[in-house]
């Protein structure tokens, strides 16, 4: 029983208690959207570019009024075919007379920096309409193309053959200000910047940010759009140049919520993407939106976005990112690049990895593959076999995609074109997220800033400081992650001394040891390492790691035919195997074998192509090689190939290795002159396009099988199987062969260029990443025990 007096007792305490509860969840949601913490709630690693006044140019009162346009069959966002907007009607300008000053103009007026280049004779196809400028002669510091020298506008003798197309800088004016005076929605989009803002709590501790506001940056101001006509396919543009390979729908009550607690500062103009636009600059202006002091939009909120990540690229906290990239199986990958997200365009047809023909390959097919690797919309598509020539077929040519496949398979292409070359072989540069990697790292005390030692960013009782990496073990695999997280291309060096670049001081402190990777990882910290409990016994300082870096690599190939088709068995006597038996390149029973014996060999030719972008250097100075008297000639590297016999389950039965006793241009293809010859000391290597042919009747150029029985083996070859030599792709170093021997004779088939079984320099890797680990394990579990004999 309870009396009325109490009931009205605890009503009364219930209200306050009540009005106090709702207050602090208040507060609760309130905590959602305040402390930015960060400028614009973006986290370290986001800086905001410094501000510049930009004044829009005041212009003679008779100058004809134009708008400018870069379109046609576009490689990167910031080029194309000039085109211009006058009396109501687009057209084009004709190439007679014009020049990079012209193009300075086009580019200036368009809110890009500068111009880097211009192309005649309708580059990026032929236009339409009318040739408004003919003769165009300007000297670089016109306001408009309009005051530069020409015909007149419309006066043109021109066909669209000629049209010009110009390639502008990637980086705006800053403060740039669109003006639209032709009150036209098919002008493209001219703004400083874009920005996708995180504004909830969860979502600005995340790296990398993928929901937010979207703005724009004009005229050195950061602004919201209105979403009145805000459509699917504008998401998609924005996703995708943040490297983002989708969208998805979002909580839009809160983002409501919050514009009516903040007024929002809205841009001028809506905006019309198709949704396969690689750039926002390539979509159109929308209707003007008639704001009411800057503050409304109709209704409208400002425009969120919520993309959805590559599986790579999945959000995490910015200290707790460790994931490395891993490829997923498709059908297409890339090959050759510096960084994830760019290489050659390979393909799987019939069980064979093919190249793709760069004959109309454009802006939108190149965006089909960035999306379907889990990146978001290209932002170059490149021809001319740039990141380096594949091997094989080359599977397609004339592509032609929507821009909406899922896949670069199920786009029109010509089935009936051939002869195309590797010389032909496209390549992309996909968007990726910015995950704030290359705020960690720094290279410090070199004489250029691709070189130096490696020091990276770590929390040490609770603060950020810099330090060294531990050089033991150090090799050209770690290398080459360094580079590519610092975003400057391949590793050209992994250096274990680093006493002749002097850093900073307070950075000398060994911050990381035991460093492990294996090729894949987009972060040095993503490499197995010993943690926090470090082990370094040359200390750090002058022993510290560090690298030099090149944006250019070699990429050795071997060709598979070649071997397979000079395949052959030697019975040989001993007493002609001297060189070979010093060389060490016999089975060890050989020793026990009378000179008057025979031992039996696998031989066979190997020719190795350099399909990369740079010639192939030993890395011994020359200096240092080291001379053979037995053979009369100087080893540039102590093992350039190794030579393998495996049983079916991979077990080594058999062995050879091809020290690297001279290095030359056998070969080049059509129109490249050889560079290296080995004769009389002279300089060893491997030429871009050229081959390096060891024939079957070379020492050493065999497998010593005299002890192996009768059966069905699996051959592979190795090059460069030490890393000795930074390369684009390692991937290609390896080729194995299905080899049957009957005890009389020996067959050689189905070679093939692709991954090899497990050899010895990857058992040693993978011995030091199980000892990393173990590591790890025992030193927590003495944490473990201190800590409990502590409690």
């Amino acid at each position: 029983f309870i009396s009325p007096l109490y009931t009205a007792m605890l009503a009364a305490w219930s209200l306050p208690c009540c009005f106090t509860i709702l207050l602090g969840l208040l507060e609760l949601c309130r905590a959602q959207y305040e402390h930015l913490g960060y400028p614009h709630g973006y986290p370290q690693g986001y800086p905001e570019p410094e501000q510049e006044q930009y004044s829009a140019p005041e212009l003679p009162p008779d100058t004809p009024r134009i708008q400018l346009r870069l379109a046609g069959d576009k490689r990167k966002h910031n080029e194309g075919r000039v085109e211009v907007f006058y009396d109501g009607e687009w057209g084009t300008v004709c190439d007679d007379d014009f020049s990079i000053h012209s193009a300075q103009v086009v580019c200036r007026e368009l809110g890009y920096l500068e111009a880097v280049s211009w192309f005649p004779s309708s580059k990026y196809g032929k236009g339409e309409g009318r040739i408004w400028f003919d003769n165009v002669q300007c000297n670089g510091k016109e306001k408009t193309l309009a005051l530069c020298t020409s015909n007149g506008i419309g006066v043109s003798d021109c066909k669209h053959t000629e049209d010009v197309g110009v390639v502008c800088s990637d980086k705006r004016i800053p403060g740039f200000k669109f003006i639209n005076s032709m009150a036209n929605n098919s002008l493209n989009i001219q703004v400083e910047d874009v920005r996708i803002r995180a504004i909830l709590s969860s979502y600005r501790k995340r790296v990398p940010v993928t929901e937010g506001y979207v703005e724009v940056k004009d005229g050195g101001k950061w602004k919201q759009i209105c979403d009145v006509e805000w459509t699917k396919h504008n998401s998609r543009v924005i996703c995708g140049m943040f490297g983002f390979p989708g969208e998805r729908k979002y909580n839009a009550r809160v983002y409501k919520m919050f514009a009516r607690r903040r007024k929002p500062s809205y841009w001028d103009y809506s905006v019309n993407c198709t949704g396969n636009e690689a750039h926002v600059s390539s979509c159109k202006l929308g209707h003007a939106m008639a704001a009411k002091a800057n503050s409304t939009c109709g209704g409208g909120t400002p425009v969120v976005v919520s993309c959805v990540p590559g599986r790579a690229f999945s959000p995490t906290s910015m200290t707790g990112f460790r994931k490395a990239f891993k490829q997923e199986q498709t059908l297409v990958r890339l090959r050759g690049g510096a960084i994830v997200g760019e290489g050659r365009v390979e393909v799987l047809k019939n069980g064979e990895w093919g190249t793709i023909c760069d004959d109309n390959w454009s802006l939108l097919s190149a965006t089909v593959v960035c999306r379907e690797l889990g990146f978001g919309s290209a932002k170059e598509a490149l021809s001319g076999g740039r990141l380096g020539q594949g091997m094989g077929p080359v599977h397609m040519n004339e592509i032609e995609c929507s821009g909406f496949e899922k896949s670069i398979t199920e786009c029109f292409f010509n089935k009936e074109s051939l002869g195309c070359s590797h010389e032909e072989d496209a390549a992309v540069r996909c968007n990726v997220p910015a995950m704030g990697f290359q705020e960690r790292l720094r290279l410090s005390g070199g004489r250029n800033p691709n070189e130096g030692r490696v020091e990276v960013l770590v929390e040490r009782n609770g603060s950020q400081a810099w330090g060294t990496v531990c050089s033991d073990g150090w090799g050209t695999i770690e290398a080459m992650v360094v580079c590519r997280q610092l975003d400057l291309g391949f590793a050209s060096n992994a250096f274990q001394e680093t006493w002749y670049w002097p850093g900073e001081v307070s950075a000398d402190p060994v911050v990381m040891s035991g460093v492990r990777c294996s090729g894949t990882e987009m972060s040095l910290s993503q490499c197995l390492h010993h943690g926090a409990h470090l082990t370094c016994p040359k200390g750090g300082g002058r022993n510290a790691a560090g690298v030099s870096c090149s944006e250019t690599a070699p990429d050795l190939v071997l060709n598979p035919q070649i071997v397979e088709q000079t395949t052959y068995m030697e019975d040989r006597p001993m007493f002609m195997l001297q060189c070979a038996y010093e060389e060490n390149c016999l089975s060890t029973t050989s020793s026990e074998t009378p000179a008057n014996s025979y031992r039996r060999l696998l031989r066979f030719s190997s020719q190795i192509h350099n399909n990369g972008q740079s010639d192939f250097r030993p890395k011994a100075e020359r200096h240092s090689w080291v001379w053979h008297d037995c053979h009369s000639h100087y080893h540039s590297m102590e093992v350039f190939t190794h030579y393998d016999l495996l049983s079916l389950n991979g077990t080594k039965v058999a062995e050879g290795h091809k020290a690297s006793f001279c290095l030359e241009d056998t070969d080049c293809e059509e129109g490249i002159e050889k560079r290296y010859e080995c004769a009389n000391f002279g300089e060893q290597g491997i030429t871009v396009g050229c081959w390096d042919t060891y024939r079957h009747d070379i020492d050493c150029q065999w497998i010593d099988i005299t002890d192996i029985k009768p059966g069905d083996y699996i051959f592979q070859v190795v090059i460069n199987p030490n890393y000795e030599v930074p390369e684009s792709d390692y991937s290609n170093n390896f080729m194995k062969c299905r080899c049957r021997y009957d005890g009389h004779r020996i067959w050689m088939y189905s070679c093939h260029n692709g991954k090899a079984m497990v050899h010895q320099p990857l058992v040693e890797r993978q011995f030091y990443i199980i000892h990393a680990v173990l590591l790890r394990c025992s030193t927590t579990l003495l944490d473990l025990k201190d800590n409990s004999t502590r409690k």
